[in-house]
């Protein structure tokens, strides 16, 4: 009868945690993660030295940071890769409201660092952006209502997970921050096209963050003038994206040499926000294409594996996981090349910075964690089943 119901896969039972995990986890999409973390390692000790010594700090204190803030991202990674998919949703539950505390009292509690937007907790060692934290576990406590609106008298999932999606994205606006504020939204949609939302609410959901944009555009001076710059036929080339367009453009197929670039001594954020014009400089096309591709195989296989799984929650969990990953990947490298606006977004994994890192972990340790191999079969059992009958 159990063969029946979960396919014909078996569990070994008793079998240890470590040699269980390492059987069933995805190790190709793991080494993708650490070739990243290898490359922004690689990246950071040529970035990090020119701004260490504009403010005084030993030449690889940055890259030192981000090499204990990666070690704990990736430590973390593998921890909740080893969790029951139970346990991390409800986990996560308890983090999204936390998170949604954290981010109601930065007002009051939090610091710009001179930005202009109150996004970050400092604890004098370090500082911490809720925000970065809020983006996994929001995405996976929604995708825990939606499938619990699938089932027979369960919950208006949808409902609640689209008032809750207003209130995030109005409170991440408010700071602001537009950037994490769209990628959320991003991530929600996803999850709410793949739960099976009607193509119209779509378009209209569509509409009205156009109509929003356009609110902010006439209201925020920070986001106006973002899009002015965007829209511009030239490119100042003493702006940061003036200095990165002229990076990738000096760095060719093959770059410069290592060490032998100049716009990490330009940009202020060539560490974090344009690491990708640091290494199109120094190591040119061929690298680009290489960080490229990772999170290409990285994203590919993950979506792969989750269209075997049998759980409405995994499926809409992981789908929203991994479209929030790939976005950011892709609007951090987009505003490098000036085809999206520019927007303080770091690269996942290759960027420096310690909140962005260790909630890097925590999403990856989660999609990992989805996308382990189970006792209980795949999709395609039952299309077979139903195929013999």
């Amino acid at each position: 009868m159990t063969e029946m119901v979960y396919g014909t896969v078996t569990a070994r039972a008793g079998e240890p945690i470590l040699p269980k995990w390492w059987r069933t986890v995805d190790r190709w999409s793991m080494t993708c993660v650490f070739a990243l973390f290898g490359i922004g390692l690689l990246l950071g000790l040529a970035a990090s030295p020119p701004l260490a010594s504009k403010n005084g700090l030993p030449p690889f204190h940055y890259v030192t940071k981000q090499a204990i803030f990666g070690g704990m991202a990736l430590s973390t990674m593998v921890i909740v890769s080893m969790m029951s998919t139970n346990f991390i949703r409800r986990a996560a539950t308890v983090a999204c409201f936390a998170a949604l505390i954290a981010i109601a009292l930065l007002p009051w509690l939090g610091t710009d660092f001179g930005k202009g937007a109150t996004r970050w907790y400092s604890l004098g060692f370090a500082s911490v952006q809720p925000s970065e934290f809020l983006k996994p576990v929001f995405i996976v406590f929604s995708a825990w209502l939606m499938a619990a609106s699938q089932e027979i008298n369960g919950p208006p999932g949808k409902l609640f997970s689209f008032m809750l999606t207003v209130f995030v994205v109005t409170m991440l606006a408010m700071q602001p921050d537009f950037g994490q504020a769209a990628l959320l939204l991003f991530g929600w949609g996803v999850v709410y096209f793949v739960a099976g939302a009607p193509l119209v609410l779509l378009v209209c959901m569509a509409g009205i963050v156009v109509v929003a944009g356009i609110a902010a555009y006439n209201f925020s001076e920070h986001f106006a003038r973002r899009i002015d710059g965007y829209l511009s036929a030239e490119v100042d080339p003493t702006t940061q994206l003036g200095y990165a367009t002229n990076a990738i453009r000096e760095g060719g197929y093959f770059g410069v040499g290592v060490g032998e670039g100049t716009v990490k001594w330009s940009l202020p954020d060539a560490h974090t926000d344009f690491i990708i014009a640091v290494a199109a400089e120094e190591y040119g096309l061929v690298l680009v294409l290489t960080i490229i591709g990772l999170y290409a195989i990285f994203t590919v296989r993950t979506l792969h594996r989750l269209m075997k799984e049998r759980d409405p929650f995994i499926r809409l969990a992981g789908t929203g996981l991994i479209a929030i990953f790939a976005m950011q990947a892709i609007i951090n490298m987009g505003v490098a090349v000036r085809l999206l606006p520019a927007k303080g977004m770091t690269l996942p994994f290759v960027s420096n910075g310690g909140s962005s890192l260790i909630a890097g972990g925590i999403a990856l340790g989660m999609l990992l964690a989805f996308t382990r191999t189970r006792p209980q079969g795949e999709m395609r059992d039952i299309l077979v089943r139903r195929g013999r009958t």
